[in-house]
């Protein structure tokens, strides 16, 4: 091997090598069919990623399409399998390079990012030690916002989910879905934003998410009316976060906080993100980034340009990592994924007057598959 070659994680003398890669996917029917501003769906899928070793077994999942797991059984298996649990970096780069054919964004990096949280389940589990106290903690509290308020909900479903939020789980910061049909409805949009500050109150953040609905200049219109009216303080992918120049304009006309990154499949896209002066917080999801391995580089990469990171999604896989960064700013309370968390694992943390608190005990994350409540929604 020359000098600079980078060697293939394997196994180290005398220690356990992976043994074992099985991918499942799930498909949950939502409570009622669901809508933000450029998509509408019923179900949540969810693909489970188990790796083993040693004895023991790491678990982790994105949430994407049953797509993912030819892709974990063939190039990802074939990356893993024999490879030293240890050097979990170094096999996320094997799979990064087994999948270079089948393009790195998409499917690809959120079969990836499955099975690196799963590694990083297992290397913990391994040494005895809690997912937390392997990161090393900055936070022991990770601060959260409710989201939800999709477009499809009435406003007494709205209503309810607020007051749920801000009741029972004390959350001090509330996110809806605006953009209505590709931003065809913004009347409706700013009364939702009316209602969501009547039931939070004063003191409650209410922040927005477009999910890259609307043009240009409408979004800078609307971000006027947002914050003067409804003391908007965060507005989430006000167009398409592939329009970094129109993201950078938004950024400079409006005073609440432009947010984008959830659609970061690498860290360079998050440098090209920040590059660009496109974004005040930096959001990056690990079901979707390529797993802790690269959170913590999108985090880095944040930190690097005087930014803080937002967490999308996924609490429960989240709040393992989120902690050890000291530039997070929250973490983001997903009905839909809070939701489902629950229903499919056991051991998963839950709010507490807004923060959740990851708990210190178990090896690992701590989550096991409700093998019996899961099977029903299991699919080939």
């Amino acid at each position: 091997m020359t000098a600079g070659t980078r060697a293939r994680p394997l196994a180290r003398r005398g220690g356990p090598a992976v043994s074992g890669v099985h991918c499942r996917v799930y498909k949950v029917p939502t409570e009622q069919p669901e809508a933000d501003g450029t998509l509408a769906w019923s179900a949540t899928t969810l693909v489970l990623v188990q790796v083993s070793a040693g004895g023991m077994t790491g678990t982790g999942w994105t949430y994407a399409s049953a797509g993912c797991a030819p892709v974990v059984d063939n190039e990802l298996s074939t990356a893993m399998i024999g490879a030293d649990p240890m050097d979990v970096p170094g096999i996320n780069e094997s799979m990064v390079r087994a999948c270079r054919n089948l393009g790195r964004p998409g499917l690809a990096s959120c079969a990836v990012s499955a099975a690196d949280t799963a590694l990083w389940d297992l290397k913990a589990r391994l040494l005895g030690q809690p997912l937390t106290a392997l990161f090393g903690r900055c936070w022991k509290q990770i601060p959260l916002y409710g989201s939800g308020g999709f477009t499809t909900y009435s406003d007494a479903t709205t209503r309810r989910q607020l007051e749920w939020w801000t009741g029972e789980l004390g959350m001090t910061r509330v996110k809806i879905k605006i953009g209505e049909s590709w931003g065809s409805e913004p009347a409706r949009d700013l009364e939702r934003v009316a209602l969501t500050r009547r039931v939070a109150g004063p003191d409650v953040e209410v922040f927005v998410d477009a999910n890259g609905a609307y043009t240009t200049k409408q979004a800078v219109r609307i971000g006027h009316k947002l914050a003067l009216e409804h003391q908007v303080s965060w507005f989430e992918e006000p167009v398409s976060s592939d329009n970094l120049a129109g993201l950078r304009e938004v950024r400079d006309q409006i005073t609440a906080d432009v947010a984008v990154g959830e659609y970061g499949y690498d860290e360079s896209y998050f440098a090209k993100m920040v590059a660009a002066g496109a974004v005040d917080c930096l959001q990056a999801d690990v079901t979707r980034c390529g797993g802790y391995t690269c959170w913590l580089r999108a985090a880095a990469v944040a930190g690097a340009n005087g930014l803080e990171i937002s967490g999308h999604c996924a609490p429960a896989l989240h709040a393992q990592v989120a902690g050890t960064v000291p530039n997070l700013r929250h973490l983001e309370y997903f009905y839909d994924h809070s939701r489902l968390e629950a229903m499919l694992f056991d051991g998963v943390p839950l709010p507490t007057k807004g923060v959740l608190v990851p708990d210190p005990s178990p090896a690992g994350h701590g989550y096991s598959l409700k093998e019996a409540d899961a099977g029903p929604f299991r699919i080939a």
